[in-house]
């Protein structure tokens, strides 16, 4: 055994070298890839704080330059760990531009839903918190990144939305405008007083201080149907007092409409017999 030592000590001194040196650089390249994900991360919540203490610097465009820079300190990370490994990074530098191109050309649709979200983010028809309506699906925006808009749905659901499909389509935005207006129209029967029935709507709605006085109530006839005469209400509320205007508008007049003894018809159906 000495002998094979003492014969190839040589070799031995090139082998231990080599793992010496490529143990250095696996540790190395591990000490990099765990502080730039820490840095990565730490600067991430930084820019996310910024925005707390900043109130002019709208949270939708910090979610999103965050985003951005972690994933770009991630990069410049990825290629200083290939770097320790003797990988030239201008050679690399050319070949990931090369096979962005390839790549690019195989998920052109990824790459739409990137620039979908810059666009978003930039345009922001909808910020973060809003009540809207993309892609078919509604729900309270709860994330925008680069690829997908998270909505939160009313039952506490999570829909992820493709940005691609969500630039690409209508944009219903809820929240966005301080005003809403509330629009429902009652159906009362042919026999009642149809100036009575109106008044008892009015009444409702002027005693609701959360309508508007201006713009002024509106309430007028809309439509003559098959078993009633409807009558349609418009009023102007605060966006937050949408519903809550709504569902005491729909309680309200119902029980307004029994005391004052109008009728809301139920669909009538005549039947013909033929006797022979």
């Amino acid at each position: 055994m000495e002998q094979f030592f003492s014969d190839n000590e040589a070799l031995i001194r090139q082998i231990t070298e080599i793992v010496t040196a490529g143990g250095v650089n696996v540790l190395l390249a591990l000490g990099i890839l765990i502080v730039g994900y820490i840095v990565a991360g730490a600067v991430k919540r930084a820019v996310l704080r910024l925005s707390d203490r900043n109130p002019r610097l709208d949270r939708t465009l910090a979610t999103f330059f965050a985003s951005m820079a972690r994933y770009s300190i991630l990069v410049v990370v990825f290629i200083a760990v290939l770097s320790r490994f003797g990988v030239e990074t201008t050679s690399l530098v050319a070949a990931i531009g090369a096979a962005a191109f390839a790549v690019g050309l195989a998920l052109q649709g990824t790459l739409s839903n990137v620039a979908s979200g810059v666009m978003l983010v930039f345009f922001r028809p909808y910020s973060l918190g809003d009540f809207v309506e993309v892609a078919g699906v509604s729900g309270t925006v709860a994330d925008i990144n680069l690829f997908t808009t998270e909505l939160t749905t009313p039952d506490n659901k999570a829909i992820i939305v493709p940005n691609g499909q969500a630039w690409g389509g209508v944009i219903t935005n809820f929240t966005v405008k301080p005003t809403r207006r509330v629009d429902i129209t009652y159906s009362i029967s042919y026999d009642d007083d149809i100036d009575k029935a109106m008044t008892v709507i009015r009444d409702h709605y002027a005693a609701d201080e959360r309508v508007h006085k201006e713009p002024e109530f509106f309430v007028g006839v809309i439509s003559h149907g098959a078993s009633s005469i409807d009558i349609v209400t418009r009023a102007w509320t605060n966006t937050a007092d949408y519903w809550g205007v709504y569902f005491d508008a729909m309680k309200g007049i119902k029980e307004a409409f029994d005391k004052n003894r109008i009728e809301i018809p139920y669909p009538h159906q005549v039947e013909i017999q033929k006797k022979g």
